[in-house]
């Protein structure tokens, strides 16, 4: 028996070490604002940080309500992240419920990337917060995801920047796909109308003309001041089709499109992920679908097809 244990022992200690068992998770306990950013959390978190998030795919961003589990993940946090520039007006209500000496950071807001100005609505000229839609924009988060991670769980750090390094190294291979079926594009369809003001920085990251009905969704959606000066630029300009998103309602750009006899294509993901049976499960899958939709839609290049 003695000789069994000292022929196996290398292996069972090796085994014990790759276990489950072995690596404990951290008892860091991490809440996200919604869906889109929780999928950047979780891929420089990994299996060493439990995360919750707030608004579940396919739902809006601005427009939700808290729940009494997002209660409960809230009470038990140690840490939140949210976009920030004003794009989770409910977190007055998330300030109200958690103590104040809760770690809450702005991602959008620290993240080492230009801010745009919202062009059109109720808030224009204020920062446009969907910094996330442009790969850079993503892997600007991702450092602030992974510094403040390492504070508040510093026996994982080599894990988080280790998972940050190469995460960051998928979005730059992302940017330069999503750049390429792009890249097919005429310069004279490259023209992006959309209802929220949402993929202002997708276009100018890949070269698109841009215009938008309002600019975030918790304002005043489709009034008769903005569907005139849409209506407006449609008459002079001839985009050759317009966009809704996957979380505003279809209405305005279908009156629109109708008004101007243009297609009317989508959805776009911006604010939400789709659900596990939808074509934007992750953030690198929304970019892909986004694309694919903008280069059959728009024209360019087929041969891929």
């Amino acid at each position: 028996m003695r000789n069994n244990v000292m022929k196996w022992g290398p292996l069972l200690l090796a085994l014990m070490i790759a276990s489950p068992l072995a690596s404990a998770q951290s008892s860091l306990q991490v809440v996200v604002s919604f869906s889109v950013i929780a999928d950047l959390v979780k891929r420089v978190a990994g299996d060493d940080v439990s995360v919750d998030v707030i608004v579940p795919p396919d739902e809006d961003v601005h427009r939700w309500e808290l729940t009494p589990p997002n209660v409960l993940a809230l009470e038990e946090a140690d840490l939140v992240f949210y976009n920030g520039l004003q794009l989770e007006p409910w977190l007055r209500d998330v300030q109200a419920i958690v103590e104040d000496d809760l770690p809450m950071v702005a991602l959008a807001e620290k993240a080492d990337y230009p801010a745009l100005p919202l062009t059109s609505g109720r808030y224009q000229g204020y920062a446009n917060p969907h910094m996330w839609m442009a790969p850079e924009g993503a892997a600007a988060y991702v450092d602030v995801i992974a510094d403040t991670l390492t504070e508040h769980a510093p026996d994982y750090a080599d894990a988080f920047d280790q998972r940050a390094a190469d995460l960051k190294q998928a979005l730059d291979e992302l940017d330069a796909e999503i750049d390429e079926r792009l890249g097919g594009i005429p310069q004279t369809n490259r023209s992006l109308v959309t209802s929220e003001a949402g993929l202002a920085y997708f276009a100018d990251a890949y070269a698109f003309e841009y215009d938008a009905l309002w600019g975030v969704n918790h304002e005043t959606l489709g009034t008769a001041t903005a569907m005139a000066r849409l209506q407006a630029m449609l008459a002079e300009k001839r985009p050759p089709a317009l966009f809704f998103e996957s979380t505003t309602p279809k209405i305005h750009m279908d009156a629109q499109a109708r008004y101007a006899d243009l297609p009317l294509a989508g959805p776009l993901y911006v604010d939400a992920l789709s659900g596990d049976d939808g074509p934007a499960t992750h953030y690198a899958d929304m970019l892909r679908h986004n694309a694919e939709q903008l280069h059959a839609t728009l024209g360019g290049a087929r041969e891929e097809d």
